[in-house]
């Protein structure tokens, strides 16, 4: 197999993987549900991941990977409406691409009945500056509803292959629930919101 469309299938598989993840936990996620999901026989998958282990193993290090990933395009932007700006377009960039693991990276932070995640959760976090020990609870609930609302909507919009049409939507919803708005715009109006 050549090596890009190997990688290519490593991060297919990895994205269903997660999102099994997210969705069953690791636990009830059999190595057979996910090669059914990826249309591979048991020992197909075993081809590429040794076991379910490795497999999950590799699904964190690609979130974890992912989390730096947004963390590092922020550079050093300071707290405010630029830096949340910045980060919903990152991350909604990364659930449009891989909508299995932000859906197991943003598990924990959505439900709280959810196994516990990669710690990249917490990176989410840092990217919109929020600790959950310290952090002021009205600005916990905007940053975990403006996640909770761009794992649903980019979720929703592979559903409906609207990925590229609702992405600006995507975002311009996520910052109105973070409480920026654009001069003049209302919260109903996601097409007014600041650029």
């Amino acid at each position: 197999m050549a090596r890009p469309f190997r990688q290519q299938a490593d991060e297919g598989i990895l994205d269903r993987a997660a999102a099994l993840f997210a969705r069953r936990g690791f636990a009830k996620t059999s190595v057979q549900d996910i090669a059914d999901a990826v249309g591979l026989s048991k020992a197909g998958l075993l081809h590429h991941f040794p076991s379910k282990d490795a497999l999950h193993e590799a699904v964190l290090a690609q979130a974890e990977t992912l989390g730096r990933r947004v963390l590092d395009q922020l550079g050093g932007l300071p707290p405010g409406p630029a830096r949340d700006r910045q980060a919903l377009e990152v991350l909604v960039d990364v659930a449009l691409a891989h909508p299995g693991l932000v859906a197991l990276v943003l598990a924990p932070v959505t439900d709280l009945g959810a196994e516990p995640g990669p710690a990249v959760a917490d990176l989410v976090l840092q990217a919109f500056g929020v600790d959950p020990g310290t952090t002021e609870p009205p600005r916990s609930v905007r940053v975990i509803g403006a996640l909770a609302a761009l794992a649903v909507l980019t979720l929703a919009a592979h559903a409906q292959d609207q990925t590229t049409a609702w992405r600006r939507h995507i975002v311009a919803t996520c910052f109105d629930a973070l409480g920026h708005h654009a001069a003049g715009a209302t919260p109903s109006d996601p097409d007014q919101v600041e650029a």
